[in-house]
């Protein structure tokens, strides 16, 4: 048995994955090769990987595209219905989609569902003090957790078609050298930032895998989920911090508002500090469909290559593949 964590009762059980898998042996085996498996993603970063080990064995639908917020975000009636046509639905987890939780776990009933970054290991997973019991979701910030996540995704598609392994394990496996590459590639340029300056501030505490990975300081303005509220106290020791420290540059995000760094840099420049905004990261929602930061990778590259060059590293303008700003 994988060691792949599936939520019980209100969420995800393995067995609704073997479920499925029992009732689509059912079909002829012809019938099942030639017909994609209708997969159904909660956020954009579970899509990619999806397609990635899938290929043309899945079909994949997103449910929050571009800039769309996971932790606030309330499916919709079509969501619904493209839920209860799937052959798998695969989430997050970890509490990542909060306000779906209720529904997910209905559908667990009834469909497979897995809650794929519940497969990285409770020593791997950072608790939080303002959430007792949980633990932060953003593992894909750290390439080597995420091929945990993309393990078990490849497990969830054999178990539902298992005649299709092979093309599974082999994708699987590619996706798995991308991702070492990818992370040689941060560690490089990230590396090339003076000590002083790896200080990573950001909208909300969604880097702390990133910091834990790569050696990095990481805060964020709220806590682990954008629900949080940010208190004048925390924007006013930040400021401080980026004054007394000389940090010169903070970073907004694509799927949650910069009101709050702005008031950094105003908050700085109070003190004659002068901080600009360094890049906009993609924290909890990858670029548009199309890109190639759009895609898992380029995501990550695009991240990783926007805090090095702002903060005085060494990093290529396009990034690691030369893909940056450019279509997928």
């Amino acid at each position: 048995m994988s060691n792949r964590k599936l939520l019980s009762e209100k969420g995800f059980s393995r067995r609704y994955v073997l479920a499925a898998a029992a009732a689509a042996a059912l079909l002829p085996t012809g019938l099942r090769a030639a017909t994609p498996l209708n997969v159904v993603a909660t956020t954009g970063m579970i899509a990619d990987t999806v397609r990635e080990i899938g290929g043309d064995a899945v079909e994949v639908r997103a449910l929050m595209g571009p800039g769309v917020d996971p932790h606030a975000y309330r499916q919709t009636r079509t969501d619904i219905l493209a839920m209860s046509r799937a052959d798998l639905i695969v989430a997050n987890g970890l509490f990542l989609e909060a306000q779906m939780e209720d529904v997910l776990g209905d559908f667990a009933a009834r469909t497979a569902v897995l809650a794929a970054a519940e497969a990285v290991p409770e020593s791997a997973l950072f608790g939080h003090e303002d959430y007792a019991g949980k633990f932060d979701p953003h593992v894909w910030m750290d390439p080597e957790l995420w091929d945990v996540v993309a393990q078990a995704i490849r497990d969830a598609l054999i178990e539902v078609r298992p005649e299709a392994a092979p093309g599974f394990t082999s994708r699987a496996a590619a996706f798995t050298d991308r991702l070492r590459a990818l992370d040689a590639y941060s560690a490089e340029v990230l590396g090339s930032v003076a000590e002083p300056s790896r200080v990573l501030v950001t909208a909300h505490d969604a880097f702390a895998y990133f910091g834990s990975a790569y050696g990095w300081e990481v805060m964020g303005i709220q806590g682990i989920s954008t629900e949080s509220e940010a208190g004048l106290q925390r924007i006013s020791e930040l400021v401080d911090m980026l004054v007394e420290r000389g940090i010169g540059a903070v970073f907004v995000e694509s799927s949650v508002s910069d009101r709050n760094i702005r008031a950094l840099i105003e908050g700085a420049a109070a003190q004659g500090h002068e901080v600009r905004i360094g890049g906009e990261l993609y924290s909890d929602a990858m670029g548009a469909p199309g890109t190639y930061e759009g895609t898992f990778i380029g995501m990550i590259d695009h991240n990783v290559t926007t805090i090095a060059a702002a903060l005085g590293g060494s990093a290529p303008e396009r990034g690691m593949a030369g893909l940056l700003g450019h279509g997928s």
